[in-house]
């Protein structure tokens, strides 16, 4: 499925799954060099935030599987990407460092996952929102395959709602597309809408995250309530 973009001024960018997927099957060998520094903190925070929900988690965009070793042992690890190339680095590492706690490694779309509903204690999703075609579909699936009371921990680049940095944002979008991310699409409001519609998840934090302040750590609850409605 392919989303079109348009920007202010008419021009229409699309964004399909077969552009993300040859992006980062580009960014496999480099991948670590280039963001495994620079997303750190992040990371180790988003981790931490998992810790403490505890139980078995999906990573969904676990990439090179950077994250992998630092997740604590008892926690019970299933990753999932859109590409093969990520994937098999990813699996090399587990090997290599021996991560008994990590069940499985599978290419899948995160619009459409392969699990049943209410799976996982915990969905993390680290700088993948604004990197698939259809944000709204994958939360979607996110939020179906959590179960009440679990945890969706985000990692993410939230754009700006309005001013100079908007304007930024949208003259970027045609330059960083091929490299298949996103700078404009995904304002607050529209994770406010997302979760206004939802009517089982609930934020529990958003905290700036570095580098610059434009990421930001979203944790949101699935309610027990509105789940068994």
């Amino acid at each position: 499925m392919t989303e079109i973009l348009k920007l202010d001024d008419g021009e229409q960018l699309d964004f399909d799954r077969a552009t993300v997927e040859q992006a980062y099957d580009r960014w496999a060998p480099v991948y670590d060099f280039v963001f495994g520094g620079v997303f750190s903190k992040g990371r180790k925070a988003a981790i931490q935030a998992t810790g403490r929900v505890g139980g078995r988690v999906l990573e969904v965009g676990v990439g090179t599987g950077i994250s992998l070793p630092q997740y604590a042992p008892h926690l019970r690890i299933f990753g999932t990407d859109i590409s093969e190339a990520m994937l098999r680095k990813a699996k090399r590492r587990v090997k290599a460092l021996g991560l008994k706690n990590v069940e499985d490694l599978a290419v899948m779309d995160a619009e459409k996952l392969e699990f049943p509903d209410n799976s996982f204690d915990v969905v993390m999703a680290q700088y993948v929102v604004t990197a698939v075609p259809n944000p709204e579909a994958a939360l979607d699936e996110f939020s179906r395959v959590l179960r009440p009371g679990g945890e969706l921990i985000i990692l993410t680049r939230i754009s700006a709602d309005a001013g100079l940095r908007r304007f930024i944002e949208r003259r970027l979008q045609p330059v960083v597309r091929p490299l298949g991310f996103r700078t404009a699409e995904f304002t607050w409001s529209r994770y406010a809408q997302w979760l206004a519609t939802t009517g089982a998840m609930g934020l529990v934090e958003n905290r700036p995250i570095p580098p610059l302040g434009h990421f930001s750590l979203l944790r949101i609850r699935k309610t027990a309530i509105a789940a068994a409605a």
